[in-house]
């Protein structure tokens, strides 16, 4: 990626809607700006649109350095995510129910996820290896005698779907509505899920309401009955004498269908987009798939960077990188940027399916809040790039994605 002349820093503004229209080269350039003139700045926040229950909030310090994304996410006490990990300050209920532990501090978050990590376990998800197979066959059979598909919804987006449907005990009955609600969820300001003119909070919590009715229902069905899934699991769970309350499974269940299903979406088809773009990248992975599996994956990732920003709030005050920050003031680390960062990583912008070493943020910084899911996100992307290289090894891009 070849980046146009770096724009004056503060004509950088990331609360811009228009912003996050420009071309990828032009946004990039303005994070490397950033990174360069001023790597933590103030930035004003976005009106919010019409019936939202929240007020413009007071604006933010961005944060665009690799390090200073570290040094925000090993210091929980000090940048804490409890008041949400949003820009905007949501109201506490809607916060916690849509983000579950990612908007709980110590000890909630701790409990939760000791709960909830008994799924996540390497031999929980070690049984999981033929069925996303399966899933990855099923999904290209679906496409391969077509010609042509539309890569993103017939094939990035099943597979991680269908298996977080899997993992929970969801029929296969449900899985299009499941889709449904949590593109909602995720695409409030997106025509093509929530038309123009809806209500943009009434719209996630009817969807939002639908997934924790489906989440509920299936709960008093397998209470007890010890069946194998991670639904079954975390009914039976008890960590140091507690359970999941029902709210609790429920609020769990719409975090891991949203952000676990579209998180790798983006992933896979990122990748995919940058296998197309650096065709020497594509046929040297193809060449030694197995050789360069785990170094291709993290950079995909590195080079996706699914989650754009997550925000955390000062508890007392400090400093980041010389910057004085007062307690109150919310931080957002953007892991797109971080990723870029000429300090940590040598040619930032050139996808290399072998860069070793490749310490991205792109699961979160390191800290309590690391992304539970990153091992099963890795598997789902070995197998479907394997599926893709052995099935689809001619697949090209017929028409620009449009974003």
């Amino acid at each position: 990626m070849q980046l146009p002349p770096l724009p004056p820093v503060d004509s950088v503004d990331l609360s811009d809607i228009e912003f996050w229209n420009r071309p990828t080269e032009q946004r990039e350039a303005a994070f490397a700006s950033l990174r360069k003139h001023r790597p933590i700045s103030f930035h004003k926040e976005f009106d919010p649109p019409p019936g939202a229950p929240f007020p413009r909030g007071p604006g933010y310090w961005a944060i665009t350095k690799h390090a200073d994304i570290l040094e925000v996410s090993r210091t929980p006490e000090v940048f804490c995510s409890g008041k949400g990990t949003n820009i905007p300050d949501l109201p506490e209920q809607f916060s916690e129910f849509f983000g579950s532990m990612i908007n709980m501090d110590d000890p909630r978050h701790g409990r939760l996820r000791r709960i909830v990590s008994r799924g996540f376990t390497p031999r929980a998800l070690g049984r999981l290896e033929p069925l996303v197979e399966k899933r990855a066959q099923q999904t290209l059979d679906r496409v391969i005698d077509r010609g042509a598909c539309d890569f993103v919804t017939d094939i990035a987006a099943p597979l991680p779907l269908e298996l977080v449907c899997d993992l929970m005990g969801i029929p296969d009955s449900e899985t299009k509505a499941v889709f449904a609600h949590t593109n909602v969820i995720l695409g409030l300001g997106d025509p093509e899920y929530v038309p123009v003119g809806t209500n943009p909070v009434i719209a996630a919590l009817t969807s939002g309401k639908a997934l924790a009715d489906l989440m509920n229902e299936l709960a008093k069905t397998k209470a007890g009955k010890g069946a194998d899934d991670l639904t079954s699991a975390l009914l039976d769970a008890e960590v140091d004498g507690e359970t999941l309350t029902g709210p609790e499974l429920a609020s769990f269940f719409v975090l891991l269908v949203v952000a676990g299903n579209e998180t790798t979406r983006n992933a896979i088809a990122h990748g995919m987009k940058a296998l197309c773009d650096h065709p020497a990248q594509r046929h040297k992975w193809a060449a030694n798939f197995e050789g360069l599996v785990d170094t291709a994956l993290e950079e995909i990732v590195r080079w996706a960077s699914p989650v754009i920003h997550f925000r955390r709030t000062v508890t007392r005050d400090t400093q980041l990188s010389g910057q004085a920050i007062k307690a109150g003031d919310k931080v957002v680390m953007w892991y797109g940027s971080g990723n870029r960062d000429e300090d940590k990583f040598s040619r930032p912008y050139d996808f290399d399916v072998a860069r070793d070493p490749n310490e991205h943020v792109g699961f979160g910084g390191p800290g309590p809040h690391f992304c539970l899911g990153a091992q099963l996100a890795r598997r789902e992307m070995r197998v479907m790039f394997r599926e893709l290289f052995r099935r689809l090894p001619d697949l090209a891009i017929t028409g620009a994605p449009e974003m």
